[in-house]
């Protein structure tokens, strides 16, 4: 999750490009070659009879052809087709901007759907399926959807009422001592199979929502979650709500940072719960909140523990349990400098990669997270292969009842 990088921007600028998106493909790079220059600054993409017209700089993506690309809304980009089983994701992508993810559908009707807090809407009709994200720019995604003839957004639902899901996972589905790992986007079941049986991994982090969640989470459903379950895995459910700041950790400029902490801790909470709810996990379980590394000072920690405060006190009205990611050298002093003026979460889920799979640390006091209330991520940005099938990782020693 969280590596020292500089900071990078994203791409928002027009180039005077033009393609058929039949001929569009991919080379080495994460989302495809450059395209061949033309006149116009925007191209229109068919998929099953819905012409979409894009910015021509934003590279179009066929799933069918390069199954192995990683689906995410932190880079403009627009991908056709159903997301591969085993995509090649980095652990430690986040961040939000403007993307679409167009995929075939067997869902009859028209839909439309929208959670402004996770700015992102999903639309079905005539056979698709659209997950469209936005970081900014909100109206050029609706103007999209508009001129392909898709359902108005607008007037949709909103997709963070949460649903019950139909079965809900046992109380301890975040309970584990143990060996885990945590990846950008949640493994196809042939991978979850071949490291459950070669690998000494029995827990899994599984982003379940918030603005800043940078990979598509095509497969993670309720069903999957107690698929998993049944095979004998746990789960460390993590929200990629507001940062710290747009440039921390793993952002490298890309994130949508805090800038009003009791309201929009508040709204990550409700948010975090309507999708737990949604998946399955029950009142009592722990939601995680991932905030990623930061120069602690007087301002941003401020900002960070009335976020967290917040969060944390109403995850616990609502019946749930607090957990947070963090940075040793950064949320974590600031949590015990401060943990007299704050509601601690229950669980620690810190950062510090010295390959060491312990859950003790200089930086913690012994009395603190103390009753079986620790996860750390020992090692990041490591690739892995297990029974055969490779998957970026970051891996976790956890204790937790």
């Amino acid at each position: 999750m969280y590596a020292a990088r500089s900071p990078r921007h994203r791409r928002g600028g027009v180039r005077t490009l033009t393609v058929c998106a039949a001929a569009a493909a991919l080379a080495a790079g994460p989302l495809g070659t450059a395209r061949a220059a033309g006149t116009d600054d925007t191209v229109k993409v068919t998929y099953r009879g819905h012409e979409f017209t894009v910015p021509a700089s934003w590279p179009i993506v066929d799933l069918e052809k390069h199954p192995d690309v990683c689906v995410r809304f932190d880079r403009h980009a627009v991908y056709l087709g159903t997301p591969g089983d085993q995509q090649q994701c980095p652990a430690g992508a986040r961040g939000r901007t403007e993307a679409f993810l167009i995929q075939p559908s067997v869902i009859k009707g028209r839909t439309a759907s929208e959670n402004r807090t996770a700015r992102t809407f999903r639309v079905t009709a005539d056979r698709i399926a659209v997950t469209a994200a936005y970081a900014e720019d909100r109206t050029r995604i609706q103007d999209i959807l508009r001129d392909a003839g898709l359902p108005d957004a607008a007037a949709g639902t909103d997709e963070s009422a949460g649903v019950p899901a139909a079965a809900p996972l046992p109380a301890d589905a975040t309970s584990f001592r143990g060996e885990g790992f945590d990846a950008c986007t949640a493994p196809g079941q042939t991978a979850m199979d071949a490291w459950r049986d070669d690998s000494d991994y029995e827990a899994v982090g599984v982003y379940i929502g918030g603005i800043n969640r940078a990979c598509v989470q095509s497969r993670l459903t309720a069903a999957w979650l107690r698929t998993q379950y049944a095979n004998g895995w746990r789960f460390i459910p993590l929200y990629v709500g507001r940062q710290p700041s747009s440039d921390g950790g793993s952002c490298q400029g890309g994130c949508e940072a805090i800038t009003d902490p009791v309201p929009q801790g508040t709204e990550a909470a409700d948010d975090v719960v309507k999708q737990a709810t949604t998946l399955g996990f029950p009142k009592g379980t722990v939601l995680y909140s991932d905030l990623e590394h930061y120069t602690p000072g007087s301002t941003v920690t401020s900002r960070v523990l009335s976020y967290l405060d917040a969060y944390t006190e109403r995850l616990h009205a609502l019946g749930y349990r607090s957990g947070v990611y963090g940075n040793t050298s950064s949320l974590v002093t600031d949590l015990v400098a401060n943990k007299s003026r704050v509601t601690l979460p229950d669980v620690l889920y810190f950062a510090r990669w010295n390959g060491k799979s312990t859950t003790t640390d200089s930086t913690i006091p012994a009395n603190l997270w103390a009753d079986h209330q620790r996860v750390h991520q020992y090692k990041g940005d490591t690739t892995e292969t297990h029974g055969g099938v490779k998957i970026s990782i970051d891996r976790d020693r956890l204790d937790v009842d």
